[in-house]
């Protein structure tokens, strides 16, 4: 049982880490890179589907991207979804191929930038605190119930305390090395 709190604190860590991740990946630095465009959903036969699943999608240098339809017939939709999504950036669509160019980030935007990425680390160590606070109450419970000792309870806080620390540094190196490569010029 207290092997299975464990397990069950230290994956609900894994996945908080796991989540920054992705989300950090949505967050653009002054490179081109295939993630920024996992959000462009194009209107593809009546279902939006992922930018990625109807076209080859390459990065030729590091300031652009290049989308290369399966289907010609979906170039104008892809076109289309590019316009209507948030990803500040204009298609250029020369029958064949559409090419992104990533606009200069300005040293304001690359500020509000950091902002967005302290308020997604916060939110994964507060993920991570949560995953403790449960163990945590899993543990009170089994100690009111009788089915552990009061030793034993705080054998197991103190390794799973070791975790989210553990976890809280993961997480502020991932967030540092975003910081430092999103102001990097």
């Amino acid at each position: 049982m207290i092997n299975e709190i464990k397990d069950s604190a230290k994956s609900a860590m894994e996945k908080a880490l796991s989540s920054l991740g992705n989300e950090f990946k949505k967050v653009r630095t002054g490179r081109a890179q295939i993630s920024m465009l996992d959000s462009v959903r194009v209107d593809y036969y009546g279902s939006p589907t992922p930018l990625s699943q109807v076209a080859a999608l390459s990065c030729p240098d590091a300031k652009s991207f290049l989308i290369s339809p399966w289907e010609a017939s979906v170039l104008k939709d892809i076109e289309a979804a590019i316009v209507k999504s948030d990803i500040g950036m204009s298609p250029q669509n020369d029958g064949k191929v559409i090419r992104l160019r990533l606009p200069e980030l300005t040293e304001e935007r690359r500020k509000d930038l950091v902002k967005t990425i302290k308020k997604m680390t916060e939110d994964a160590r507060i993920a991570v605190r949560m995953g403790r606070r449960d163990a945590n109450d899993l543990l009170k419970q089994l100690l009111k119930d009788k089915e552990i000792s009061e030793d034993d309870k705080k054998r197991v806080e103190d390794e799973i305390q070791k975790v989210t620390d553990d976890f809280i540094k993961k997480i502020d190196t991932l967030s540092a090395d975003k910081e430092k490569d999103l102001m990097t010029l």
